[in-house]
């Protein structure tokens, strides 16, 4: 009985030995059968080469595009004198001396250009244009203001390449730049200068005939900015002009200066529609935050908003209006004012005689005065 029982036993364990097997076999079979194998190194090498390809595809794709864009836009950048060459062209090889060579850019199709006023000259001043393609144009100053050294000049001329224009209310420190521009004179026209916007909202302090003046709200760049660059366009990688090409600093390399395009976007903007521009007035002069220490007055103090009237324009609309020197304003309407260009560019949207609401701040006292604007 003991050797039944016992061959019994030895059976079960076999067969539940076999089954065992069976199933671990099974098991790996399954598991084997649905691994995936690669050849990593084949396929990495692969992959990293085809992103090389595309990364260096796209830099030169990037950068044609690029060089595209500027060699489009110089064909909107012209030449300006304030003397006639007796040639058929300002940019003479014998006379860029005598010339005085700057630059300009055609702002609208009909013969409009944007520049620098000490390029030009003031209102109803004459100079002479030269365009990309060579020909020579009379030109006469229809719009002008020296504070920001700005002028709009106009030559009989149509269907004209013109610029587009960015928001250069929002530009950003690092962004990359362009500078177009005709340094020195004939050799070096339409010279292209790269950079980044190195700094915005930029007080520069300018004497000249023993006298000072402040320029405020200019953006700061590396690129490279030479006399005769004066009145080019500071452009961005698309094209679009953030800024006019001013001055630049003489005792130091790599800081030159652009006023904002913003400032004078309405006025181009009435020349284009109208043929006009009819200038309201509001008779006072005033300074941000970044000049008030620097002048000399018992009245200046801290402030952190507004701007600091320092000259009211006897008879002018703001005094007859109650606005005194010393006054702090903080808005005008309902737009905030930290510069003064940001008053200029409100008041440009305006016409004469148009009303304005401005706030004030005196000592301790806070008041809004109405200011019929003049002409």
């Amino acid at each position: 009985m003991r050797k039944k029982k016992s061959g019994k036993k030895k059976i079960i364990i076999t067969t539940i030995t076999l089954i065992l097997l069976w199933l671990l076999g099974f098991y790996l079979y399954v598991t084997y059968n649905n691994i995936e194998i690669y050849d990593s190194n084949y396929t990495t090498q692969k992959t990293q080469s085809t992103i090389e390809e595309q990364t260096v595809e796209k830099a030169e794709e990037e950068s044609k595009k690029v060089a595209d864009i500027i060699e489009e836009t110089i064909e909107s950048v012209v030449g300006i004198s304030k003397l006639k060459n007796t040639g058929t062209s300002i940019f003479s090889e014998s006379t860029e001396s005598q010339l005085g060579l700057g630059t300009g850019v055609i702002v609208t199709d009909n013969g409009y250009i944007l520049s620098n006023e000490h390029v030009t000259g003031s209102k109803y001043s004459k100079c002479y244009v030269t365009l990309e393609n060579g020909k020579n144009y009379n030109g006469t100053v229809v719009w002008s203001d020296s504070s920001i050294d700005l002028s709009i000049v106009k030559i009989d001329a149509n269907n004209l390449k013109y610029v587009q224009f960015a928001d250069s209310d929002n530009i950003k420190i690092g962004e990359t730049v362009y500078a177009i521009g005709n340094p020195i004179g004939f050799e070096f026209r339409r010279t292209v200068t790269s950079g980044i916007i190195s700094a915005k909202n930029r007080t520069i302090k300018l004497e000249e005939e023993n006298s000072q003046s402040y320029m405020t709200d200019l953006i700061q760049t590396d690129a490279t900015i030479n006399p005769g660059n004066s009145g080019g366009p500071l452009i961005y990688p698309n094209g679009q002009v953030i800024g006019i090409n001013t001055v630049k600093i003489s005792s130091a390399e790599g800081i030159g200066f652009a006023i904002p395009i913003n400032i004078v976007k309405p006025i181009i903007e009435s020349y284009k529609n109208t043929g006009s521009f009819e200038e309201a007035k509001i008779g006072i002069y005033a300074y941000d935050k970044e000049v008030i220490p620097y002048l000399e007055t018992s009245n200046n103090s801290a402030f952190q908003e507004g701007i600091y009237v320092t000259e009211v324009t006897k008879n002018g609309p703001a005094e007859t209006a109650g606005v005194k020197e010393g006054d702090i304003i903080t808005q005008i309407d309902d737009v905030a004012l930290n510069t003064m260009n940001d008053l200029r560019e409100y008041i440009y949207t305006k016409k004469p005689n148009d009303e304005v609401i401005l706030k004030i701040n005196r000592g301790k006292i806070k008041k809004d005065i109405i200011v019929k604007l003049g002409r």
